[in-house]
């Protein structure tokens, strides 16, 4: 026994100061951890069935649509009704045509009988496209573009055309040609026989043309002065073909003035 010290001091266990230190700092825990869990029961309360299900980026939401019907299926907008005392007018199919020729004549007639042949005819876009060609085929035949002709002409007609280009070359000329425009387009005659649907278009014309010899020389025409021509050409197209071209089939063409 030590000096200064007392029997009970020395009977008392001694216990490392570190272990009474992890035994209270055990306990601090505890009780933290208890009020922690109190305090989200109180603020989340119980689970009751009605929760929000957690939230999913990838899943589109859904949308409410109060017009839908019981079966799913959405209604569509209503359309126009249209008034008891408001009649329907009835479709006109010649409506177009009788635009371009007077109803009653041999060519707003044939024009119809090509329309019920045909629903797809329409005089104002066949003019259209005959300008287009026009065109075409009087810059083709002066350049000596047989390939183009081909397309665009009957065998007959573009027989006619190849020889006059063929003897235009073998005597060394070439045409000089500008197209200027087209005046009026009008047409002139309309008919179907069997399959086949003809119409006749008058069209007026302004162009430069002169055909220059082999030495440069002017041999017909004039390289400067704009002639107005008329031209009367017939067009035909199967009208069951699948084939929506057109080709010409009858030229006729006189000189209607210089200016």
């Amino acid at each position: 026994m030590h000096a200064g010290r007392s029997l009970y001091e020395d009977l008392q266990p001694t216990q490392p100061e570190n272990v009474r230190i992890m035994g209270f700092g055990t306990i601090f825990f505890i009780v933290v951890t208890v009020i922690v869990l109190y305090q989200l029961r109180s603020v989340l309360g119980r689970r009751t069935g009605n929760e929000r299900p957690p939230f999913d980026p990838y899943t589109r939401p859904e949308v409410k649509n109060d017009n839908a019907t019981p079966s799913g299926n959405v209604v569509t907008l209503p359309s126009r009704r249209t008034p008891a005392n408001e009649s329907v007018e009835p479709a006109r199919p010649y409506e177009a045509i009788d635009k371009a020729a007077a109803p009653g004549t041999v060519v707003n007639e044939g024009m119809r009988r090509i329309r019920d042949a045909d629903p797809s005819f329409d005089p104002a876009e066949f003019l259209g496209g005959v300008r287009t060609a026009y065109e075409m085929i009087v810059t083709g035949f002066a350049d000596g573009d047989r390939k183009l002709l081909k397309n665009l002409l009957s065998q007959e007609v573009y027989s006619g055309f190849e020889t006059a280009i063929a003897e235009r070359e073998k005597r060394g000329e070439r045409m000089q040609f500008s197209f200027v425009g087209i005046e009026d387009a009008k047409i002139t005659g309309a008919e179907l026989r069997d399959r086949e649907a003809f119409v006749t278009v008058e069209i007026v014309s302004q162009i430069i043309s002169a055909v220059v010899g082999a030495n440069g020389e002017t041999v017909e025409g004039d390289p400067e002065a704009v002639v107005q021509v008329q031209d009367v050409w017939t067009f035909a197209r199967d009208v069951r073909s699948r084939d929506p071209n057109w080709k010409l089939v009858e030229t006729e063409s006189e000189d209607a003035g210089t200016h």
